[in-house]
């Protein structure tokens, strides 16, 4: 009944009818729900994952959080291509042109496809000299090597994914992806026990049972975005009855289509690619502190992203929501939207935020059982917990921002504050206050930016794109 009723609210956008502010609150927040469940239980995937390797010992954490910061990097390429389509899929549902969105989702594939594979060559290729790029020990390159590896070959999974999910979402449908990704972090978890602890294989094992989740995921993904889904599957039989060289055709990359994703992703590709550079500089900030410090930041960042997923999954439903209403013309209906899903989103990260500063000492415990990890990463999560109601905003207005199609010049406001206070501040603080001065220039950093995000978003510069 609930996902009759959401599917009905979704109808009302693309025929125009009147929605009252009640109707658009339980429509956000029912297409939040399970993309927060997912947010949520990827995040438990992964601090249950850095637990298990943490109770091997500081070096194989040190390993892996060398490296994190270079995987952020690589999955935010993959989510810009991915976006660059999906969001063109939302704003032609929104247009009730089904036939054109299907023809998107064909061409995206061919090009996900090709942008995967070049990536996942990059990454291996880098792999053996990446840790020493960022600054870290012998000790530690071994472990740090074999974990980007097979990370690297996971790509082409991962992107699709990726592409399957984001184009379910912008459909309106979120239940699928949520599920699949709940069913992901079971895996996940399942298969690293396995292979970290009954076959011995440490670090490798975290990285193999991840790969495989990943890939068992994708696969299930993309057969229910092509064979299944209302209005996106493109392989069943009740589709329309092109020729078979008339059909194939249609996977062929077009001029407008690719040039257009180009348009939405590559500013967040370029955004990804900085900001992800970023991180491994601000990496390198930490690496010189030592092996403690490179752990604590590793498994606070993990801590902490339990706190703001709720925020990516009220984002995902933003960007649902803006891309529709844009697609359908309801430029008034698409603000409301907007405004809301941001006071949603803040409210929810200040209470997590508030959870997050009061029980830091007890979720770094379950990280590590290494007493100076626990005290550093404490109190680097007790700094941060007062930026999370503008990380909030930063996070929400940035999925309305991508919905509308609007990624250049948040991108250009992200890179500003990351690059020039950010990293200037932790660089200066580092050698004088250790890793409690980067995460000060953490917590300065995102409140600034969400700052200067909810000035677009008021401005309602954003809503005029045209694409």
């Amino acid at each position: 009944m609930a996902n009759s009723e959401k599917t009905d609210l979704l109808a009302y956008i693309r025929e125009g009818r009147e929605m009252t502010q009640a109707e658009r609150l339980r429509l956000i927040v029912r297409l939040s729900i399970p993309s927060i469940l997912a947010q949520i239980s990827s995040t438990i995937m992964f601090f249950i994952d850095a637990s298990m390797v943490g109770h091997l010992g500081a070096q194989q954490s040190a390993a892996i959080g060398l490296v994190e910061s270079t995987l952020w990097l690589f999955g935010g390429l993959v989510s810009a291509t991915s976006m660059g389509f999906s969001v063109q899929v939302a704003h032609y549902i929104g247009a009730n042109d089904f036939d054109n969105a299907r023809n998107v989702l064909r061409q995206s594939l061919i090009c996900c496809g090709i942008w995967s594979m070049l990536l996942m060559l990059t990454a291996v290729g880098i792999s053996p000299f990446l840790p020493y790029w960022l600054g870290g020990g012998a000790d530690i390159a071994h472990d740090a090597t074999l974990y980007f590896a097979v990370f690297g070959v996971s790509v082409p999974f991962f992107q699709l994914e990726s592409l399957a999910g984001s184009m379910l979402k912008c459909s309106g449908n979120m239940k699928i992806p949520s599920m699949l990704n709940i069913m992901m972090c079971v895996l996940d978890v399942c298969f690293n026990f396995m292979f970290i602890f009954i076959f011995g294989l440490g670090v490798l094992g975290a990285a193999l049972g991840s790969l495989i989740a990943f890939l068992i995921t994708a696969c299930m993904m993309v057969w229910f975005l092509l064979w299944r889904s209302n209005g996106l599957a493109i392989f069943h039989k009740n589709e329309n009855e092109e020729k078979p060289h008339q059909k194939w055709n249609m996977f062929s990359p077009k001029k407008k289509t690719v040039q257009t994703a180009f348009k939405i992703g590559a500013p967040m590709g370029f955004q990804h690619l900085l900001m992800g550079s970023a991180q491994i500089v601000s990496t390198m900030i930490v690496a010189p502190l030592g092996n403690i410090a490179i752990a604590a930041n590793s498994f606070a960042i993990t801590v902490e992203s339990l706190c703001y997923m709720p925020g990516y999954g009220i984002a995902e439903a933003a960007t649902t929501l803006v891309g529709q209403g844009i697609g359908a013309g309801q430029r008034l209906l698409t603000r409301s939207f907007a405004y809301m899903s941001v006071g949603l989103g803040i409210s929810v990260m200040t209470f997590m935020g508030i959870l997050m500063y009061v029980f830091a000492p007890e979720l770094m415990a379950i990280m590590s059982p290494v007493e100076a990890i626990i005290a550093e990463g404490t109190q680097a999560l007790r700094i941060e917990a007062w930026a999370e109601p503008m990380f909030a905003a930063t996070i929400v207005c940035n999925g309305i921002f991508i919905g509308a199609g609007d990624t250049l010049v948040p991108a250009i406001m992200s890179l500003s504050s990351m690059w020039g206070v950010r990293l200037t501040l932790a660089a200066w603080m580092a050698p004088r206050y250790g890793l409690r001065g980067v995460w000060t220039a953490m917590a300065i950093d995102l409140t600034f930016r969400g700052i200067i995000f909810l000035i677009r978003l008021f401005s309602g510069k954003w809503a005029n794109k045209k694409l």
